[in-house]
């Protein structure tokens, strides 16, 4: 079983690419990277459990939404 880090005093971070409005916003705990997983949230969910991404993954998928290459 894996243990769940606590993340209640957790600072998230609003996504820079969420917009202003509409409740699509992602969070992320930059604060807590440093001992594991990148912990990503629905900011609409916040008591949620948030999905945990590999760090290497995680580089890879901002390095993609960074330079606009996702096909829609």
């Amino acid at each position: 079983m894996i243990t769940q880090p606590d993340l209640s005093l957790a600072e998230w971070v609003k996504s820079s690419y969420s917009g202003n409005g509409g409740g699509n916003c992602v969070e992320w705990a930059p604060d807590h990277t440093n001992t594991g997983p990148v912990r990503v949230r629905d900011s609409k969910s916040p008591h949620s459990r948030p999905l945990a991404f590999e760090s290497s993954a995680w580089a890879a998928f901002v390095t993609v939404i960074r330079g606009d290459d996702l096909a829609v």
